[in-house]
C-alpha cells in the first residue's frame, strides 16, 4: 500500500491529467468503504449515476472508493467529479502483468500458504458451496501479508504441484497448455485481492456494487478485518458472465470439427471460467450481512444462486421525481409522433432493432420521428452498422441520433419512451418517462414488467404504464406504437399511471432511507452476521 498522499481537493482530483493515478489520500479514514470494479467515478453508465447519487446525498458519511480495473490504460480520466464527502480513493489493476513482479529468486515456499491454495482452488473447481469463513480468512491473511505469494504462485514447484493435482483431478484429456494459462490467468488477480483486502483503511462498514472481483474483494476484507460488509447488485453478475463465457469466441468448442489443434479441450476451459466466478458470487453471498437486489426477480435469482434468503432485500432505484415536474406539466394533449431510446449506443441495447420498428411504423404514421438519445462514444463499430442500417433503409430524416441531452427538457417533445434492450437491470429512464407522463413501451428484460405493470406488493394495481413486447420483434413493437398513438385518450391516462406509481413508489428520496438504513445496521455491526 503506497503512503498516504497530501491531501488534494476534489477539483484537482478531478482535473487530473490524462493518464495519471487519480489516486488520492490513499489510506483515509472513513464510514463507508465502497469497492467498485469497472465503474464509478470513471465510466459513465447507470451503475455509475447510481453511486454518484447514493455518495452525494449521504452528507453525513464518509467514503473512500477502492476502485479495481483491468488495465490502466483503459481508465485514464474521470468522468464524475467527487463530491466533498468522498475522503480518498485508492486504484488497482488485476489483469496479469509479469514485467511488474519482484526478481524471480529461488527460495523455499510458504507450506501453509500452499496449504490454503489447495483448499481455496479445489472451492472454484467445485463451487458447490462457498468457500469456508475461516479459510477465507486465513487465505487472505497469508496471501496478503505476503510479498512473495505472487512470485510463489507462478514461479515455485509447489505450486506446480498443485496445478498438476487440478488438472489431473479436473480433465486429463483436455489441454494442458490452456489449463496451465487459464491458472495463471485466473488465480493471479485473487493474490492481489487479498493484498488489498488486508491494507484496507479503517472503515466502519464496506460496500461493494457487484459480485465479481470487487465482491470477493468486500467477502476477503470481511472475513479478515471482521468489518460488516454490505453487497448490492443492480443486474446478476454471475448471470452476465456466464452468458458472456458461454458465447465467447476466444474460447474454442471442442465440438469444433475444424478445430484439430492443441486447443480442443477449450470446452473444459469455459467450464473453469464459470466456475470461477459462480464461486465468488457465492462467497461474496456468505460473507455480506445484507444483499439488496432492484426487484423481485432478481432477488429470487440471488437465492438460486446461493444467497442465503434471509440475507436479501429488494430497494428499488428511484429518481428525483420534482425534476420533471415542469415536463409533465408542458406534456401536451395529443402525442407527439417522436419515439424515443433513452440510452447508450451499444449492442445490448439492441437499437437496431428501434431502428427497423421505427422503420415498420412509418408505414402507419408517415410523420414518425424516431430518435437515439444517449452518448455513441463506447462502441464505434456498433454506432458505425446503425449509421450504416438507418441509410440502408432510407431513413436519413426519420431517425436522429442526438447525442446526451437534458432529458428532463425533451420529455415534452416525446410521444412515446422505447427500450429495446436485450438485457437490463431497472432502467431509470422509464421511470423519468413515466414522472413525465409519457407511456413507455419496453422489452420483457430485467424489472421493466414490475415497473409498467406494477410489483406484485402494489396494492391496489394503477394500471398499466405502458406495455411489454419481446426480445428482436419490431413487427410487436410497431403494434404497441399504433396502440398509443391512435387514442388520445388512452396515451394519457396511460401516462398518468406511469406517474402516479413513481410518485408512489419510485422517489428516490426512499431509496436514500433505505440505505440510510442499511449502513447503519452494518455499523451498528450488521446483525453480528
Amino acid at each position: 500500500m503506497p503512503n498516504s498522499e497530501e491531501k488534494k481537493s476534489v477539483g484537482e482530483v478531478y482535473n487530473d491529467l490524462m493518464g495519471k493515478d487519480a489516486s488520492f489520500n490513499v489510506g483515509a479514514e472513513a464510514d463507508i468503504c465502497m469497492m467498485l470494479e469497472g465503474t464509478y467515478p470513471f465510466v459513465r453508465g447507470g451503475v455509475s449515476s447510481w453511486v454518484h447519487q447514493i455518495i452525494s446525498n449521504m452528507p453525513q458519511h464518509t467514503f473512500y472508493l477502492v476502485f479495481i480495473g483491468g488495465q490502466r490504460s483503459a481508465y485514464k480520466k474521470m468522468a464524475y467529479e467527487l463530491p466533498a464527502n468522498v475522503v480518498g480513493m485508492e486504484m488497482h489493476y488485476i489483469l496479469p502483468d509479469e514485467k511488474n513482479l519482484s526478481k524471480k529468486m529461488p527460495r523455499k515456499a510458504n507450506n501453509n500458504d500452499f496449504g490454503l491454495w489447495r483448499k481455496v482452488i479445489s472451492s472454484f473447481d467445485n463451487p458447490e458451496e462457498p468457500i469456508p469463513h475461516d479459510v477465507l480468512k486465513d487465505f487472505a491473511v497469508a496471501i496478503g501479508t505476503d510479498p512473495y505469494a505472487i512470485n510463489d504462485l507462478l514461479y515455485s514447484k509447489d505450486s506446480w504441484d498443485i496445478l498438476t493435482e487440478r488438472y489431473d483431478a479436473i480433465d486429463s484429456e483436455g489441454s494442458f497448455v490452456d489449463y496451465f494459462w487459464t491458472y495463471r490467468t485466473l488465480y493471479q488477480p485473487l493474490i492481489e485481492l487479498c493484498r488489498i483486502a488486508t491494507h484496507l483503511p479503517k472503515a466502519k462498514c464496506y460496500h461493494s456494487i457487484s459480485t465479481g472481483y470487487a465482491g470477493f474483494l468486500g467477502a476477503l476484507a470481511h472475513a479478515s478485518n471482521k468489518v460488516p460488509f454490505l453487497l448490492t447488485e443492480h443486474g446478476i453478475y454471475t448471470k452476465e458472465r456466464k452468458i458472456d463465457l458461454s458465447l465467447a469466441t476466444w474460447i474454442k468448442s471442442k465440438s469444433d470439427s475444424l478445430d484439430i489443434s492443441m486447443h480442443s479441450g477449450m470446452d473444459l476451459i469455459r467450464r473453469i471460467w464459470i466456475n470461477f466466478f459462480v464461486q465468488m458470487g457465492k462467497s461474496a453471498y456468505q460473507e455480506a450481512y445484507r444483499i439488496t437486489a432492484l426487484f423481485e426477480g432478481n432477488r429470487k435469482r440471488q437465492v438460486i444462486d446461493g444467497a442465503p434468503e434471509q440475507k436479501t432485500v429488494v430497494v428499488v432505484n428511484g429518481i428525483k421525481t420534482s425534476r420533471f415536474e415542469e415536463s409533465y406539466k408542458l406534456r401536451p394533449q395529443t402525442p407527439p409522433h417522436v419515439v424515443a431510446l433513452v440510452g447508450r449506443v451499444v449492442s445490448i441495447k439492441d437499437v437496431k432493432t428501434f431502428i427497423r420498428t421505427i422503420r415498420g411504423a412509418l408505414d402507419l404514421y408517415p410523420d414518425l420521428q424516431g430518435w437515439v438519445v444517449g452518448p455513441k462514444e463506447e462502441d464505434p463499430k456498433y454506432v458505425s452498422e446503425c449509421e450504416n442500417l438507418v441509410q440502408s433503409l432510407g431513413l436519413q430524416e426519420h431517425v436522429k441520433f442526438t447525442g446526451n441531452q437534458n432529458v428532463a427538457k425533451i420529455m415534452p417533445q416525446i410521444g412515446i419512451m422505447m427500450l429495446t434492450s436485450i438485457s437490463e437491470a431497472q432502467p431509470l429512464v422509464l421511470l423519468e418517462a413515466m414522472a413525465s407522463g409519457i407511456p413507455c413501451i419496453a422489452t420483457d428484460v430485467g424489472a421493466c414488467s414490475e415497473i409498467l405493470y406494477g410489483a406484485n406488493t402494489e396494492t391496489p394495481n394503477l394500471g398499466h404504464a405502458g406495455e411489454v413486447i419481446s426480445i428482436a420483434n419490431p413487427a410487436q413493437g410497431v403494434e404497441m406504437i399504433d396502440h398509443f398513438l391512435r387514442d388520445d385518450k388512452l396515451w394519457r391516462e396511460t401516462g398518468d399511471i406511469g406517474r402516479q406509481r413513481v410518485l408512489k413508489y419510485y422517489e428516490e428520496s426512499m431509496m436514500f432511507d433505505s440505505y440510510r438504513k442499511l449502513y447503519q445496521e452494518g455499523i451498528d455491526g450488521g446483525n453480528r452476521i
